[in-house]
C-alpha cells in the first residue's frame, strides 16, 4: 500500500514543520522577505496565514480535505508577485523539504503542485 503525500511529508505535524521552517526561509530570503517580514510585527495575522496554509497543502497531498482560506488567485490578488519571486519562494520550500529530510519523490511531487498553483499567484 502507497502512502499518500500528505503521509510521507509527516502529516499534519510534518507539514506544520515543513511551513513553519519555509516561512523562517522567507524571512531570511532578501529576495521576498520585503514580503514577509512585516508579518513579525503582525504575529497573529502571520499565524492565520500559517494555518491556512498548513490546510491548504494537507488538503491537497491527500490529508483531511479541510481548508479555510481563499482561493490562490484571491489570496495573492494585488500582490503582483513576479516569476523571480516564485521562483525564490519554491527554493525557500525546497530548503525546509531537505531540513525536513524529505524524500526526492515526495520533493518531486511537491514541485509538481507549487509548479500547477504558479498561474493562481503570479503577476495576480
Amino acid at each position: 500500500m502507497t502512502k499518500t503525500l500528505y503521509e510521507r511529508l509527516g502529516g499534519r505535524d510534518g507539514i506544520s514543520q515543513i511551513v513553519d521552517d519555509t516561512v523562517e526561509a522567507h524571512m531570511n530570503n532578501p529576495a521576498v522577505n520585503a514580503r514577509f517580514l512585516p508579518y513579525k510585527e503582525q504575529p497573529e495575522k502571520l499565524a492565520v496565514i500559517k494555518q491556512h496554509t498548513i490546510e491548504f497543502f494537507s488538503a491537497g497531498s491527500g490529508g483531511p480535505p479541510i481548508y479555510n482560506g481563499k482561493d490562490m488567485v484571491t489570496a495573492h490578488k494585488g500582490m503582483n508577485i513576479s516569476p523571480a519571486e516564485y521562483m525564490h519562494v519554491i527554493d525557500d520550500i525546497f530548503i525546509a523539504l531537505d531540513k525536513n529530510s524529505i524524500s526526492e519523490d515526495a520533493k518531486n511531487e511537491v514541485l509538481a503542485i507549487l509548479w500547477s498553483l504558479k498561474g493562481m499567484i503570479v503577476s495576480q
